[in-house]
């Protein structure tokens, strides 16, 4: 009793009111994608830092010891390096690398921009996605409240046939007529929850909340405004940054394998520290007498050094990296000529859509008007007995049709709305 009393107390989850700018805010903020690209931006971010250093002097420190048995013997001598130690500091600093630094540090510079259109191109199509998610639900949920409202037209006219029949004044034909109308709208029907469930699941994954959760949409009213003068502008792609950018890492490319061919001069200064290093002998200390004599050397010495290095025989390596990079940059050239083509066929065909998904808006709504005269027209012949049944009944098929149209016409004008601003990169 207990428990059922502590179920009874629960209260039921209070359904998420959504609008659309919540709906896009939701989805940018649980999108793994989003995070991901903005890692790689940080990459890169680093990767532009790290291209930097290359320029500047790289300092190293170094300490060696060394236990060597046994002594060495020099000239009569001993030299002892039992325990000896060398310590030391050492600077480089490239003078000259024939432009391979310069073309890292631009191939560098090239990686971090490239993410940040990455980034921004992951943005919108979270943007797009969670567009359509919105508003294929509300699509949804307005089919399902037309076929309730069929639902409930064809149950009235089945409580008026049934009198009827009652009275005998129609046979038991139309009336079973009715009942595989009602049979086939409530599949409809059936078929229509299932896909708002579908669509509601499928939003409540995009924005990141549980499963459970009913979501209203709030914004439902449908207004759609002539297009007028679109742009078919393809400067703001994303894509078309990235192929222009991979035509720049190719001639990065060239000049980097040049690079190889060229000499390279680096300067290095040092200070190195030794101590421990013993000389032992015997010496005659005037009458005859041969006494021990020990020597420490202990001190420090300092080195300048600039070193040129000239390639001269590489069996070719080196112009078969320039020739293969002059085929890359080939590449990269013909990918965008050829995928610049088919952005601006991308655009013009978004035009296109906006275009007449408007003119199926306009239409919808007439046919939509016509359906719910007809079918005021059919109701009252129906009833003054100058209409058959069939007729009301197609009657109204055709206005569950005109609804229907209607409302898969503003919804893809809206996609559309979303994808052409998608496809001139101005989706924001």
């Amino acid at each position: 009793m207990g428990c059922l009393l502590g179920l009874a107390g629960v209260a039921p989850a209070q359904p998420l009111l959504l609008s659309h700018s919540q709906c896009r805010e939701m989805a940018l903020a649980h999108s793994e994608e989003l995070e991901q690209a903005d890692i790689r931006l940080r990459q890169a971010e680093l990767d532009n830092r790290i291209a930097t250093t290359a320029y500047l002097p790289k300092i190293e420190g170094s300490a060696t010891g060394a236990y060597v048995f046994p002594d060495i013997d020099v000239m009569g001598m001993d030299l002892r390096m039992r325990g000896m130690y060398m310590a030391g500091i050492t600077l480089t600093q490239p003078i000259y690398t024939g432009g391979k630094i310069s073309a890292g540090k631009r191939m560098a510079r090239i990686g971090e921009a490239v993410a940040g259109e990455q980034l921004r191109m992951a943005r919108m199509d979270i943007l797009a996605d969670a567009d359509q998610a919105y508003w294929t639900c509300i699509a949804v949920d307005r089919k399902v409240r037309m076929l309730e409202s069929y639902v409930a037209q064809m149950d009235t006219l089945f409580n008026q046939m049934n009198e009827s029949l009652s009275a005998g004044l129609i046979i038991e034909n139309d009336l079973l007529r009715i009942e595989a109308k009602q049979s086939e709208i409530h599949y409809q029907l059936q078929k229509a929850r299932n896909g708002a469930d579908l669509c509601r699941l499928s939003l409540c994954r995009l924005i990141g909340v549980d499963d459970n959760t009913t979501i209203v949409p709030t914004d439902t009213a449908w207004v759609a405004t002539e297009p007028g003068l679109l742009t078919s502008s393809i400067d703001d792609r994303p894509e078309l940054f990235l192929l222009k950018q991979q035509v720049e890492v190719g001639k990065q490319q060239i000049k980097s394998s040049r690079a190889e061919m060229l000499p390279t001069v680096g300067l290095s200064a040092g200070y190195t520290y030794y101590g421990n290093i013993k000389l032992n002998s015997m010496v005659d200390a005037g009458n005859g007498t041969m006494l021990p004599y020990s020597q420490e050397f202990r001190d420090g010495i300092g080195m300048v050094m600039l070193a040129v290095k000239i390639p001269l025989f590489h069996w070719g390596e080196v112009h078969k990296k320039v020739r293969k990079a002059r085929y890359a940059l080939r590449s990269a050239e013909l990918d965008l000529q050829k995928n610049t083509r088919l952005l601006n066929l991308e655009v013009q065909q978004a035009i296109r859509n906006v275009q007449d998904g408007y003119r199926l808006i306009r239409t919808a709504e007439t046919g939509v008007q016509q359906a719910e005269e007809n079918l005021r027209v059919m109701r009252n012949r129906y009833a003054a007995s100058m209409a058959s049944l069939t007729d009301l009944l197609d009657a109204q098929s055709q206005w569950q049709q005109a609804e229907s149209n209607l409302i898969e016409a503003q919804t893809q004008y809206k996609i559309y709305e979303t994808e052409y601003l998608r496809a001139t990169g101005r989706l924001e």
